[in-house]
């Protein structure tokens, strides 16, 4: 079984100063996280598609979605602490919920990136079903500068070995789950996203090709970005 899992457990401080968490922003005429959840449902791989939301922002969440799409048959949960955490309560709904077995397959997706195509999310499930953890990119566009201590450059890397993280990140549930609950608390404080469990456990992650536009909706910027981006696609 293929689940969708939409990461919007965060409250967007680096947006500055707004009332509400970020995937609750208005793109268009929608909150940003309407926009993404219609991606996701549209694919008629995934066996459920669930939405992760802060604790206190649950009831908001849900007459949200009931408001804009009234007929999606969404799983609507807790977030964690961390992003990381976030993932392992998806993990843990669909074993209580559904059912884990070493087949089951997760495809995590910020609630803010509203541009994901189908053909990203089918490589995902692609790449995933078939046992390689994938990690969505596309080329670092400019050039990577290293400083150890923030005010000397210490190394500058070959720019075509070096690629720019996106979502989806996809993997076996089962296997995020052992692996990310074998590890130190110690070593979870520096996981900065999910591919990360894998490779510092010496797993193989593949990449699956993104797209420019498939942006994150962090800044204000960003909002405006959106703006322009969904005229096109409209």
């Amino acid at each position: 079984m293929v689940y969708g899992v939409i990461l919007g457990g965060g409250t967007g401080s680096r947006m500055g100063n707004v009332d509400k968490p970020k995937q609750f922003l208005h793109i268009g005429k929608k909150p940003i996280l309407i926009h993404t959840i219609e991606k996701m449902i549209i694919n008629e791989r995934f066996e459920k598609v669930i939405v992760t939301c802060p604790d206190q922002w649950m009831a908001y969440t849900k007459d949200m979605i009931k408001k804009y799409l009234p007929d999606a048959d969404v799983d609507i949960i807790v977030g964690g602490s961390t992003r990381n955490g976030t993932i392992l309560n998806s993990i843990l709904h669909v074993e209580k919920e559904y059912g884990l077995d070493d087949e089951t397959v997760v495809v995590t997706h910020d609630a803010v990136r509203p541009f994901v195509t189908q053909r990203i999310i089918d490589e995902n499930i692609d790449a995933a079903v078939n046992g390689i953890a994938c990690d969505t990119v596309v080329p670092a566009a400019d050039t990577i500068v290293e400083s150890v201590n923030g005010s000397i450059i210490s190394c500058i890397p070959n720019r075509a070995h070096y690629y720019q993280g996106q979502t989806p990140q996809s993997f076996k549930a089962k296997m995020f789950k052992e692996l990310y609950e074998s590890m130190s608390e110690e070593d979870k404080a520096i996981l900065t996203d999910a591919c990360k469990v894998f490779v510092v456990n010496g797993k193989d992650v593949t990449l699956v090709k993104g797209e420019t536009f498939n942006i994150k909706v962090t800044y204000q910027y960003d909002l405006r970005l959106a703006e322009t981006l969904l005229g096109g696609e409209e």
